[in-house]
């Protein structure tokens, strides 16, 4: 609910008015025939311009070494075909929220870890743990998140999850 801000009616009306176009195409009207589905469309460019906190490109490379491409909580190591890796670098906390883009506060997680971090349904001890919210965690995801077992964490001291930033999660975002 933090990314939602409630809007007035009239403005929500506007957002629906501008957004959506007062006639169905010929292919998403009922009982139409198979061959009326586009190929492909060609969709307008919308220029836009967008204000948002500046996030250093580094962060995302440092976390991941520190972590050796591997998911700190699954311990999974997954390449694409390219040879990129998989693992994202979560924010502890947040740009958004003031938080700065060093490896201390940093944690390498899979693309689903990282949206339960995200969201505050699982958070990290200072002794390294995984710690699960009793709120909305669907079933089975102790099982992939390895629960009760200590983190796969950097080797560096210097790398590792800072306290004050565990707290700042802890406190803000976890869902207890």
């Amino acid at each position: 609910g933090r990314a939602v801000r409630p809007i007035p009616a009239i403005e929500f009306q506007e957002i629906l008015r501008r957004g959506f176009s007062a006639q169905a195409d010929p292919w998403e009207i009922e009982n139409r025939a198979a061959d009326l589905v586009p190929d492909s469309i060609e969709h307008p460019l919308i220029e836009s311009i967008a204000t948002r906190r500046f996030r250093d490109a580094a962060f995302r490379r440092h976390v991941r070494l520190a972590y050796g491409n591997r998911c700190a909580v699954s311990g999974l190591k997954l390449t694409n075909g390219g040879g990129r890796p998989e693992v994202q670098a979560a924010h502890i906390r947040p740009v958004e929220e003031d938080g700065p883009d060093t490896v201390r506060n940093g944690i390498a997680l899979t693309g689903t870890v990282h949206w339960l971090f995200d969201r505050g349904l699982i958070t990290i001890s200072d002794d390294f743990r995984l710690r699960f919210s009793n709120f909305g965690l669907p079933a089975g995801i102790a099982t992939l998140c390895r629960a009760d077992q200590p983190l796969f964490l950097p080797a560096k001291p210097e790398w590792l999850p800072h306290p004050v930033y565990l707290k700042w999660h802890r406190e803000h975002r976890f869902k207890e």
